[in-house]
């Protein structure tokens, strides 16, 4: 079973307001990320959000931690759930590939960790790496996806074509016209 997060807890700073709700075909992007995820996972849920379009869980160990404290809620909830990975999407992703579960390999038998090159937030993350992230989160050392994804010996995928990563006005304009 796969669950689906939409880490959304950012500042936003680069974009100058709230990009979760920013519209891209008439509809925010927090919207696009759920749906997407929708059409994958057995659950979807928004990290680091007090209201979605989908049930809303707080950061773990904490609000301002960045991405990881939402991909680590949503591994608590995984394990906790029995589901054995998290799907996990950036709010400002757009453009993903159809089979981008395939791609990351979670059809596998079993799964192994593996992100997108382009964007380290969209990733494949088996319950098992929940240790090695906890450990990163409350550790000294650097708090990136990147270096979890080092620490579990994650796949790095490269797509054929490279999802929008929409973190200011122009970029959401940029993906606005790449989609006419």
């Amino acid at each position: 079973m796969l669950l689906g997060v939409v880490l959304a807890g950012g500042r936003s700073s680069r974009f100058g307001s709230d990009k979760a709700l920013a519209e891209l075909d008439g509809r925010t992007l927090l919207a696009h990320a759920v749906d997407a995820l929708s059409g994958w996972c057995e659950y979807v849920v928004v990290a680091g959000r007090e209201t979605a379009p989908a049930p809303t869980i707080p950061d773990w160990p904490g609000p301002g931690m960045g991405p990881l404290a939402g991909l680590a809620a949503a591994l608590h909830l995984a394990r906790d759930e029995d589901y054995a990975c998290v799907l996990s999407l950036g709010v400002d992703s757009a453009g993903l590939p159809d089979n981008l579960p395939d791609l990351l390999g979670a059809h596998l038998p079993k799964p192994v960790p593996a992100y997108v090159v382009s964007q380290p937030v969209i990733g494949l993350w088996p319950t098992a790496t929940l240790p090695a992230l906890e450990a990163i989160l409350t550790g000294t050392g650097r708090h990136s996806l990147l270096a979890f994804a080092a620490a579990v010996n994650a796949r790095a995928i490269a797509l054929a074509h490279p999802p929008a990563n929409i973190n200011t006005p122009a970029d959401l304009s940029g993906a606005q016209t790449r989609r006419q």
